[in-house]
């Protein structure tokens, strides 16, 4: 899949805002850092903003997400903003078709349902989500085409409709870490976002798989990827990597099931893991970029080149909220005029 043509301008560029808990800060203050965040990317020329759903999760507070998408929509003026994802399986179709149906209903134009199939937590929480797991990813599909029903204009007389919801376009990605939801993406005819920012190991099968299985729908012409990253930039490689230990503590504490907010940066990660967790880590964060401006344009050139995806979905994950947003700003230069949405 390899295109020496493709260059970054071809490529759009949008963020993923974990709305990470700071060591010693307060889910309150990560909300003001999140708002403040999409106000800038917005000015930069970003595409979208989307934001996820986790739950029971110390270090993430984006677990009611379609509030937080209404408040930054609220809080911004052009940028799409939406999921990446909503997790399908702990929901009713019906419930979420009414809220993307409200929230496109108060920002038309705007709103983007990105939709995954895992609980987006353990299993102890996803049952006190559900009450039970019979309702689990096995009827993804079914709930899928359910939840277009729902927005579709096409069924008049059904007895179940979303109000607000129905005949409105908001857009639905699938997402996924797997060829599964390629699949189903492709044969649904629907954008296809993959998670390689934390699961790299199938981005390049999954993208072969959603293309071969492409069927052009309503919503969808042709074949549309996007692939999430993890970018840390700063003004020298040195400061960047820095910078970047407070994302290595955070995958550090996945591997070894601890659950803690983000960490502030440390002079060496030498003595906080072993070499087995290094090498864990850095497979899960593969797709990484990390140092000054011009290293991590050659970095992306590569990336863009190697999996020609239409957006590049990016993840700062950086303790500081000032070094933050210049590592959002060093990129956005790279971007160039940004294609239509």
């Amino acid at each position: 899949m390899s295109n020496p043509t493709k260059n970054l301008s071809d490529t759009r560029f949008s963020v993923l805002d974990l709305v990470p808990i700071l060591d010693g800060k307060t889910p309150a203050d990560s909300f003001r850092n999140t708002l403040d965040l999409a106000r800038h990317v917005e000015d930069w020329g970003y595409t979208r903003y989307w934001m996820a759903e986790h739950h029971n999760m110390p270090g993430i507070a984006s677990s009611a997400t379609s509030v937080l998408i209404g408040h930054i929509a609220g809080g911004t003026s052009t940028i799409r903003v939406g999921s990446g994802g909503i997790m399908l399986p702990n929901h009713a179709p019906l419930v979420v078709a009414e809220q993307f149906g409200t929230l496109e209903t108060l920002y038309p134009g705007r709103i983007d349902l990105g939709l995954g199939r895992a609980p987006g937590t353990d299993q102890v929480t996803a049952m006190a989500l559900r009450r039970d797991l019979r309702g689990s990813g096995e009827d993804f599909p079914e709930n899928v085409a359910e939840l277009q029903g729902y927005f579709s204009a096409d069924n008049p007389s059904a007895r179940v409709k979303a109000v607000p919801g129905q005949g409105l376009n908001v857009p639905i990605w699938l997402l996924g870490s797997s060829t599964f939801s390629a699949q189903l993406a492709g044969i649904r005819g629907l954008p296809f976002a993959f998670a390689s920012h934390f699961a790299p190991s199938m981005l390049h099968s999954a993208l072969e798989v959603y293309h071969d299985h492409f069927r052009p729908s309503k919503s969808l012409e042709k074949p549309y990827t996007m692939a999430g990253i993890n970018v840390v930039a700063a003004d020298t490689d040195e400061e960047a990597q820095h910078l970047a230990t407070s994302l290595y503590l955070s995958f550090l504490n996945v591997i070894r099931g601890k659950a803690k907010p983000m960490q502030a940066p440390v002079e060496s990660m030498e003595g906080h893991w072993d070499a087995s967790e290094e090498y864990a880590v850095r497979q899960m964060l593969r797709y990484t970029f990390i140092g000054s401006q011009e290293t991590v344009e050659k970095q992306l050139q590569a990336f863009v080149e190697a999996t020609q995806v239409d957006e590049v979905m990016v993840a700062v994950n950086v303790y500081d909220h000032a070094a933050r947003l210049h590592s959002y700003e060093l990129l956005s230069q790279l971007m160039g005029k940004q294609p239509a949405v």
